[in-house]
């Protein structure tokens, strides 16, 4: 990572720790280097394809794999919060309804899925930067043309429900929070067919 993508690293993850629980056991997807449990102090698990060398963090499982699929089967299988950032845009949209699904069982009734996602001219503005070697992150073809609405159609009722959805770096990053339905039981959607094997409802 250049200094400007650590920059912009932990300016997403300052933006997210404002929306985590005190004391949160998160589940931070594609987590990198584990950045976001070094600054925010919560424990859980970051589990990223190009998991980065580092040193342990205590209270926190890295896992070098692809979610959900690579997600492993922990004593503590229940998230206080889930984190996303920069992430989803690299997903195809098929991937993130199993993700919706997968999610839901993972963290508690209540619980927030914070999720930030640059605007569509930040691909413009990536392709200068990475010509100027002033960034090192995916390139801006692997987005997936992703449209910031399809957040509202993936995460939606009856599983999920938008609690907020604000911008910041002058418009070009979207922070969206979604929060876990407290009320529907997974079993009544038979979500089970998307689980990692051996996973139950918590």
């Amino acid at each position: 990572m250049t200094w400007l993508d650590r920059y912009l690293q932990k300016r997403r993850i300052r933006e997210a720790r404002r929306e985590l629980p005190p004391s949160a056991r998160v589940l931070d997807i594609g987590t990198h280097d584990g950045t976001l449990f070094c600054l925010t102090r919560a424990r859980g698990v970051g589990i990223d394809p190009e998991l980065a060398p580092v040193t342990p963090i205590p209270g926190v499982t890295l896992v070098k794999g692809s979610f959900p699929e690579d997600l492993p089967k922990l004593p503590d299988e229940s998230f206080d919060a889930v984190t996303a950032l920069a992430v989803v845009e690299h997903v195809p949209e098929s991937e993130l309804l199993i993700w919706s699904e997968t999610i839901f069982r993972l963290v508690v009734p209540g619980g927030p899925l914070v999720i930030t996602v640059p605007a569509p001219v930040v691909d413009t503005i990536l392709h200068v930067l990475m010509r100027l070697n002033l960034v090192a992150g995916m390139a801006a073809h692997q987005h997936h043309r992703f449209q910031l609405n399809n957040l509202d159609h993936i995460f939606t009722a009856p599983l999920w429900q938008r609690a907020k959805h604000r911008t910041f770096q002058l418009g070009l990053n979207h922070l969206y929070v979604f929060e876990r339905s407290p009320r529907l039981q997974a079993q009544n959607r038979g979500l089970d067919r998307h689980l990692p094997a051996g996973r139950q409802d918590n």
